[in-house]
Parts: C-alpha cells; sequence; structure tokens
C-alpha cells in the first residue's frame, strides 16, 4: 500500500465524505428534542420556526410613569393658559365620565379603557382639593398640565413588539441571549431544537500520557482532544473525551466498535502517515469503508475519512429493509497527531457536518485582504493555510507568517487568522495580496502595534502591560536586519535590533542608516543584556568559550541570518580567527533565543549563543561572553501616532522595569533612553 491511499484535492475529499453521508441518510439533521426555555437554551439551534402565540404587550402599556388621559381633553393646555384634570381611582367607570380626568399610571400599567395617552409625571402640577399645589405627586386630587399631547403618547400598544401568529425565529437559528427574551415574550415556556450531535474523541498513541503527569523522555501530553472537545462544544456538538488508548490495532478496533453504537461520528486520533505503529487507516478498512487517505492539504495532509459499521439497535429490522441497513453507519475521521493539523482538520472537516446535522449555515469567518511581508512558498498541489498575524501600518493591512510547523499550538494561539495560497501557486511573493480569513475582529488588528524584527523575551512582558492600555502587541520574529528591511517597507510599526558594528563598537544606528537611507525614525534602547553560550545543565561536556565550539565532541546550534545574535558571534569568531567552517552546527539555524535553548534541552546541541533569560527559562546553564543593547527602532511617522503613544508610557512604567529587571541578565537602567531621532 502507498503512503496515502489517495492524496486528493480538499474539495474531492469534503464531496466524497458528503456523498457517503447522503448515502447512509445522514445528511440531514439528525434529531429534534424540546427543552426548557431557560440560559441553558442558549447556542441551540431552532429545529422549525417559531410562531407568536401572544403579542407584546398583550395590552396596550403605559411607558412611563405619569398620568393616563384623554389626548382631546388636553388639546387646549398652553404654558400660559393650562388645564386642570380631575384624578380618578381606578374603579371609576366610563359611564360617569363627564369630564376633564386622569389617573396614574405606572411604566408599563395597563392603560384605562378611555385613555389614549400619558402625561408623563414630570410634565404635572400635582393639586390638592383646593387647587393648591400638594406634594403627593402620585395621588393628588387633580393635576395641572401645560402642554397638550398626541394620541398615543408615551404608550406602547398591544403588539407593538410582536404580534400574534408572526414569525419570531426561523428554523435553522442559533439562539442568542435576546433571541431567548424574544420566544417567552411570544408565549412559549420551551423551545423544539436540533438534537445536539454525539461526537467520540479516541486519542490513540502509547507515547502519550495524560495532562498533569510527570514528564519522562518520550512522553507527550495529550491535549489534542481538549482543544477538540472545546472546538465541538463552541460548533454545537457533544463531545466525549475517551481515555488514552495505547498503540494495539485489535484493542482500537474495540473502542472503535463501542464508541460507533453511542455516537453519531467517531474522531481517532493518531498519526495517520503511514508507519509502523499508525492503525488507524487498517482500522477503518477492517470495521467499515475507507473513503479518503491523506488530501492535499497542509496542515492536515494525512487525514483519513471513512465510514464503519454498527450494530443495530431495532430487533424488528427486517433483511430487506435497505433504507434502514443503510442508517446502520457511523462516519468516522482519522485527525492527524499534530495539534495544528488535528486543530485545522476538525475545522475544515467536521465543522461543515455538524451545520448539516444542526440544521444551520456553516460557520464563515470574515475575510480580508492583506499584504503579504514575506515570500512564502508551498507545495503546488496543496491547498496551504498559513497562519499570519495581522496589523495595520497606514493605510495597508499586511500579514506576516508565523512559524508553519504542524505541531506548534502556540501559532495558532498568537495567529490573527489564515492565509490561503491555493494548490497549484508554489508560492505567494512578499508585497502580494492575500485573502486571509479572520479568527479577530477588525477592532482588535486595528488596536495592533505590529512588531517584525528580532526576539527579546521582554517583548512578552510589553504585550501584557500594553493590553492594560487597550493595544495588542504582535510579532514576528526575522532578525534584526529582516526587522529593520521591514520598516524601510512599511511592514511594520516597530523593529527590534542589536546589530554591532564592529567598526566602531555601536549598535544599530550604522545599518539603519544602511537598511533606511531616508527614513526619519526613532530608536529608543529597550535593554541593556547579557549574550552568551547556553549550556545543558551542570555544562557537562565543560565548555567556556568560543574557542570551545570547534571541538569534535561540541555540536552547536546558531540563530538565523540576518539575527544580531549572529552578527555578533560572527564578529566574535573574527577576532579570534575561529573559522565559520570549523564549527559542527554552524548552519543549523532557530529563530527565536528560547529555540536555541530548546535545542540544547532536548539535546539537539550541546551549545548556542543566546540570553541568560533563555536559558533561565529551560532550567539550562549560562556562561556569559558579552554584553549588547537591544533598541526599538521606529519610524518617525508612527512614533507619534495614537496608536503607539501607549509604548513609550509602558517604558516609564516602575512595574514594567521591575518585571524586566526579574528576568536574569537584563539591565534595565538604559531603559527609554533616547539613543537617536532624526
Amino acid at each position: 500500500m502507498s503512503v496515502y491511499l489517495h492524496d486528493i484535492p480538499l474539495s474531492h475529499a469534503q464531496e466524497r465524505f458528503r456523498l457517503a453521508l447522503l448515502e447512509a441518510g445522514l445528511w440531514r439533521t439528525l434529531g429534534v428534542e424540546e427543552i426548557p426555555l431557560d440560559e441553558n437554551a442558549l447556542g441551540r439551534v431552532t429545529a422549525e420556526p417559531i410562531w407568536a402565540e401572544v403579542s407584546s404587550p398583550h395590552y396596550h402599556a403605559s411607558a412611563m410613569d405619569g398620568f393616563a388621559v384623554r389626548a382631546e381633553d388636553t388639546s387646549e393646555a398652553q404654558p400660559t393658559t393650562p388645564i386642570q384634570l380631575s384624578v380618578v381611582s381606578d374603579q371609576l367607570s366610563i359611564v360617569n365620565l363627564r369630564s376633564r380626568i386622569s389617573r396614574y399610571v405606572d411604566t408599563g400599567d395597563p392603560l384605562p379603557e378611555w385613555a389614549n395617552a400619558v402625561v408623563p409625571i414630570e410634565n404635572t402640577e400635582a393639586l390638592d382639593e383646593d387647587g393648591q399645589i400638594s406634594p403627593i405627586v402620585r395621588g393628588p386630587s387633580s393635576i395641572r398640565i401645560r402642554a397638550s399631547v398626541a394620541p398615543w403618547s408615551h404608550v406602547r400598544p398591544m403588539g407593538e413588539d410582536i404580534v400574534a401568529t408572526q414569525l419570531v425565529l426561523p428554523s435553522g437559528h442559533v439562539l442568542r441571549p435576546v433571541d431567548l427574551g424574544a420566544v417567552a415574550a411570544s408565549g412559549h415556556h420551551a423551545i423544539r431544537v436540533a438534537r445536539k450531535p454525539k461526537i467520540a474523541i479516541l486519542p490513540t498513541g502509547t507515547e502519550l500520557v495524560p495532562i498533569g503527569s510527570k514528564l519522562k523522555t518520550g512522553d507527550i501530553l495529550e491535549y489534542n482532544s481538549l482543544v477538540i472537545s472545546a472546538k465541538i462544544e463552541q460548533m454545537g456538538g457533544e463531545p466525549t473525551r475517551y481515555p488514552i488508548i495505547p498503540d494495539d490495532f485489535e484493542l482500537i478496533c474495540k473502542q472503535v466498535e463501542e464508541a460507533a453504537k453511542t455516537h453519531d461520528l467517531v474522531l481517532l486520533n493518531a498519526g495517520s502517515s503511514a508507519g509502523a505503529e499508525d492503525f488507524s487507516a487498517r482500522v477503518v478498512e477492517k470495521l467499515g469503508r475507507l473513503l479518503v487517505h491523506g488530501v492535499a492539504v497542509r496542515p492536515g495532509h494525512p487525514v483519513i475519512l471513512g465510514m464503519v459499521k454498527r450494530e443495530t439497535q431495532d430487533a424488528n429490522r427486517r433483511p430487506d429493509d435497505l433504507m434502514r441497513e443503510t442508517w446502520n453507519l457511523t462516519p468516522i475521521i482519522g485527525v492527524p497527531g499534530y495539534p495544528v493539523s488535528a486543530a485545522l482538520t476538525v475545522d475544515i472537516f467536521l465543522e461543515p457536518v455538524l451545520a448539516r446535522w444542526l440544521g444551520r449555515r456553516p460557520l464563515e469567518m470574515p475575510i480580508e485582504e492583506a499584504t503579504l511581508t514575506r515570500k512564502l512558498v508551498s507545495p503546488p498541489g496543496d491547498d496551504d493555510f498559513v497562519r499570519v498575524v495581522l496589523g495595520r501600518v497606514g493605510e495597508r493591512l499586511l500579514a506576516a507568517p508565523l512559524s508553519r510547523g504542524a505541531g506548534v499550538i502556540t501559532s495558532l494561539v498568537q495567529a490573527d487568522g489564515l492565509a490561503l495560497v491555493p494548490r497549484g501557486t508554489q508560492g505567494i511573493e512578499a508585497g502580494e495580496k492575500v485573502q486571509v480569513r479572520m479568527y479577530r475582529s477588525r477592532n482588535e488588528i486595528e488596536r495592533t502595534i505590529l512588531a517584525i524584527g528580532s526576539h527579546d523575551m521582554t517583548l512578552d512582558l510589553i504585550a501584557q502591560f500594553l493590553a492594560e492600555h487597550q493595544r495588542r502587541l504582535a510579532s514576528a520574529n526575522v532578525g534584526s536586519q529582516g526587522g529593520l528591511i521591514a520598516l524601510r517597507r512599511g511592514e511594520a510599526h516597530i523593529a527590534g535590533s542589536h546589530l554591532l558594528d564592529p567598526n566602531d563598537g555601536t549598535y544599530n544606528v550604522s545599518y539603519i542608516r544602511l537598511y533606511m537611507p531616508g527614513i526619519p525614525v526613532k530608536v529608543v534602547a529597550l535593554v541593556g543584556r547579557d549574550q552568551g553560550l547556553i549550556v545543558k545543565k551542570e555544562n557537562p561536556k565543560g565548555i567556556q568559550n568560543l574557542k570551545d565550539l570547534i571541538r569534535y565532541d561540541v555540536q552547536f546550534v546558531n540563530r538565523q541570518r540576518g539575527a544580531g545574535t549572529r552578527v555578533l558571534l560572527d564578529y566574535h569568531l573574527s577576532l579570534i580567527s575561529i573559522p565559520k567552517e570549523s564549527i559542527a552546527g554552524y548552519n543549523q539555524e532557530e529563530y527565536t533565543h528560547l529555540g536555541v535553548a530548546s535545542a540544547v534541552a532536548s539535546g539537539r546541541a550541546d551549545c548556542g549563543l543566546g540570553i541568560a533569560a533563555a536559558a533561565q527559562a529551560l532550567d539550562l546553564d549560562f556562561i556569559p561572553l558579552f554584553q549588547e543593547r537591544y533598541d526599538l527602532v521606529i519610524p518617525k511617522s508612527f512614533a507619534g501616532d495614537v496608536l503607539l503613544s501607549p509604548l513609550f508610557d509602558v517604558l516609564a512604567d516602575p512595574r514594567f522595569r521591575e518585571a524586566v529587571s526579574h528576568l536574569k541578565g537584563y539591565d534595565v537602567s538604559v531603559m527609554g533612553a533616547l539613543i537617536l531621532e532624526d
């Protein structure tokens, strides 16, 4: 068998799955149930139209505290020639009415049959039996008014909100809080809604351990089922999370069979690419029909779609009852093990099915056109969903790509949207337009400060403090040089930079002149920080300085080209005449200091040049070698903008300084110092 049975286009895979559900009688609303009309109905989907049983209000109601009157009795009232109206009791009959009369009503009270308007209490003068001003404003003997009122003034006429028999809500409507009030007002105490689809989530893998486990080498926390379960709840389904199933073919088959009996769909979460311990496709083949194994989409390439048979619960089913036989199937989706692939698989394949089963429209994310900040290369045969951060810089909405690893769940947390690179396209050049499916609202994007440049851990703290000022900081790590180039192109508001000029030992200024000629900037110092070698705990290889990098038993990990840390390394290597080619791992690159620290912690490298805070974060040792200054470079066109003004407030905030000072290897004495202003 080939690695993927059918590596087919996304649209073809979705259609194949839809047709299988249609043939099984499952491309429909699954069922209807009646539930009480209370707060638990929120988010449910109406199974049929809701018609008003009563009008709301069902009587003519006062809209104000005041006095019910006949409008025609007030027609002669003038500021200089007021009129007086007697106040009558609730029991007064219409047949006794011979003069100008009124009756006190509270807001919401029914109007007397003879009344057709209300005079607000603040527009009346309360009078006693002698015609003098009375302190009893709600129960006087009579009132005096100095302006007329039109018929039905300050009255909510019967049916103003809802008229009996009118349509209140259509079928297929997702209930909101205000909808619950409207349904109640129209006379209902219960509501018929679509039954929630029951979805079983089966995580498989011997290497998986539950959340909260003490991890050892080779263990992988199982949290995909948590993410998937929450997404299903959000989509309107009813998820069931099963315990972790080890890589045992027969045991997986048994669990899938059991889940299929009581659920509408089974999600089998495993690494569904071909491998010795991958049983997903074989399980589906044994228990039913394998429709798809492999879809031309990234992330999520190794998706499985199929149908599994389940035992009928109907003892009266006849062998020739073909319709009942076709209903004896449960759809199954094999979800890839990588977190991003798993989450997107649920969005792409499960959400449309749940929408159909619930009778609602599929969820649609708003789409915005944005300009790409750097080139994207994609497989020409796949639909490629790329996570991006967004920011409005000047008049342009810009999209900066995030890490594309299918296992990087934090990229979905940071992402503002998904940019689609359609199949048949090998990539998109920087500066070209892309369609972005938005995760965040336009208002959030308008409040976003876009930072592109060098990575530093203080940026995360800045983001935390900016949130107090109703601002977001979205960042993409491309290195110091890449950040300056992004500023030159008008693709970011700020850039972090720590580029050392080997000629005079200064930072950033000469590079700004080189990469941003003619662009006025404001350069503010953020921190001084220690750079050094990040090594394993207790430094088992006794690494002390850069000269140890050429040892045969030392594996190094570097930062990417254009990173200030790499420029710093190259400068100091040249001072001691160490050729780059002599360092094992010099071309092994990471894009952040934490990436370097992770490479060391995982054993992929013995050491790497980085900052002390990254070593501290992963409980590694740190050998300080150099101190440098990390600056924020801001074009003058943005420096005075209201969007960025909270950034300078944060830099001056003593709480922020204190928070940074707790990070190892940082000097906050330079924070906020003006380095350059053109």
